[in-house]
């Protein structure tokens, strides 16, 4: 397989491993109480940090993301963030990406890359991503995604129509398209059980009134189809006499699509429709139970079928009458509704790390009308992620009169030990999880059952997992594993145990008879001065 080549590369292609694990700090106020609040979650944040934020409980867990990153036009003013230890790559922070900058692309490719690999480890086994572009970066985009998700794994690059008129003042050609990428986790391939397998779409009213049933059929309804073809073949050129008596031939130069002899058994199973006084030209019934229960996707999605820029603008100024809006493309709702119709069953969970003004989340709740509960999971770190992404979440909510909630979180302290020698200090549960996710590999099945009290932080299969940890820097220097408390969790569990903690006083005897395998917390807090 070939690759992509671009400056920075080394530097970034491993960078996911070293960002650091972030709190994500709940904002009560901003959040919103009702069904599923605690499941639907909005951050406010930087992207890169919030999907490494949500590895320890939503790795693999995440059915279908979408996301609508910067197009790199070199008009949207967006500048390169990423802490990353390269020299090359430092000299480009918080400088603005524009037209005339000679390494705008690879720059874009810097940014994209540790994200897409974060986003590729929270996909489930079965999951799918989808990714709006534009002609500026959508073939470096397929590249990238080639070598991250693998190009057996790609599914489709599909064309929307984002414009229902021509630009009459393009100096070349007028631009309305744009691309969406589909990569799958793992494609499903017919000798596997497991990847992705795509839904077919509804079928809509129109189509559905094409099926009727004139003659009382007991299979139900059902459509005609012609029974002759333009293929011609001597032996499939026959009389039909029909019901009322009359004789029939295939129209000079084709003939009927099936052999005499199986043409009776066809009108032996009343599969042949004669018209209503059996005087017609025969058609073969197609029954509305033998046909797929939806429609195959195509990869041109035209506007009337799923909205348009200008569809989107309106949705936004319908929910948002006196707010000028800094987006100048949008999505509409009906362009998420698609892409979940044929990612997501009724319970997924839904992820744009690139959330905007929060159409993906309007979505999910309008798909929802089918009975569903589908879960978001946006992230947005410009300044508008409460008054505009979550604010619309929150009026979408009230005029359709739902029950749904979600929580509203800020990027919290970096867990890693420059922070907490600052005494910038997780919450326990946030440490609790993180531990888990260090010592098993999985997400946290439970969050309920993290017992501070009892430095309890979970259990995987045979194994517990304990923290001994407190959000006191000064606590912190006096906390170790004891003899005493060896002895005391011992009662309550005597089985293998993994202990983090600052600091440990009993010998490899005592941990061995007590079962207890001791990780040092990784970071030198007895030096703080």
């Amino acid at each position: 397989m070939s690759s992509l080549y671009f400056k920075g590369k080394s530097a970034v292609w491993n960078h996911h491993l070293s960002v650091p694990y972030h709190t994500l700090e709940k904002d009560t106020k901003a959040s919103l109480k009702g069904e599923n609040d605690d499941e639907n979650l909005i951050i406010e944040g930087d992207n890169l940090l919030a999907l490494k934020a949500l590895l320890p409980k939503y790795q693999g867990k995440i059915r279908c993301i979408y996301i609508d990153p910067p197009y790199n036009t070199g008009n949207e003013e967006w500048k390169y963030s990423d802490n990353v230890s390269s020299p090359l790559i430092k000299d480009w922070l918080g400088k603005t990406v524009d037209k005339e900058d000679l390494t705008r692309h690879d720059k874009w490719l810097c940014m994209m890359t540790p994200r897409l690999k974060l986003l590729r480890e929270l996909l489930s086994e079965d999951g799918v991503i989808f990714v709006s572009i534009d002609d500026n970066e959508q073939h470096h985009l397929r590249n990238l995604m080639n070598e991250i998700f693998d190009e057996t794994n790609f599914i489709t690059n599909v064309i929307w129509q984002k414009k229902f008129s021509p630009q009459n003042d393009a100096k070349y050609f007028s631009d309305n398209h744009d691309f969406i990428l589909v990569y799958a986790k793992h494609k499903n391939t017919s000798d596997e059980e497991t990847g992705w397998v795509r839904k077919l779409l509804p079928r809509t009213e129109e189509m559905e009134e094409r099926y009727s049933n004139p003659d009382n059929d007991p299979r139900g309804p059902w459509g005609s189809s012609d029974l002759s073809v333009k293929t011609y073949s001597e032996s499939y050129d026959y009389p039909i006499k029909t019901p009322s008596g009359k004789t029939i031939n295939p129209t000079r130069g084709r003939c009927w699509r099936t052999s005499k002899e199986n043409f009776d058994k066809l009108v032996k199973d009343n599969r042949v429709w004669f018209g209503p006084k059996g005087d017609n030209v025969p058609r073969m019934k197609r029954f509305l139970s033998d046909v797929q229960d939806g429609l195959v996707p195509v990869t041109i999605w035209t506007h009337q079928e799923v909205g348009h820029n200008q569809e989107a603008r309106q949705e936004l100024k319908d929910l948002f009458p006196d707010v000028d809006f800094p987006f100048e493309t949008p999505k509409p709702v009906r362009l998420i509704n698609r892409i979940l119709q044929l990612a997501t069953d009724k319970d997924s969970i839904v992820l744009d790390s690139f959330s905007g003004s929060g159409t993906t989340a309007n979505s999910v709740l309008d798909m929802n009308n089918d009975g569903g509960n589908r879960k978001f999971i946006l992230v947005e770190m410009e300044n508008y992620a409460n008054s505009i992404t979550a604010e619309r979440v929150r009026r979408v909510v009230k005029r359709d009169k739902k029950k749904i909630g979600f929580t509203y979180y800020k990027l919290g302290s970096s867990i890693d030990a420059e922070a907490i020698l600052a005494g910038k200090l997780p919450k326990y549960e946030e440490f609790a999880k993180y531990v888990f996710y260090l010592a098993t590999g999985k997400n946290h099945p439970n969050d309920k059952k993290i017992k501070e009290k009892d430095f309890f932080a979970g259990k995987s299969g045979d194994e517990s997992i304990y923290l001994i940890y407190k959000q006191d820097l000064n606590a912190l220097k006096k906390l170790a594993v004891t003899l005493e408390w060896a002895e005391e969790i011992n009662k309550k569990d005597n089985g293998k145990k993994i202990v983090y903690a600052p600091a440990c006083f009993l010998d490899e005897e005592y941990l061995d008879k007590y079962n207890i395998q001791f990780v040092s917390i990784p970071y030198n807090l007895f030096e703080k001065k």
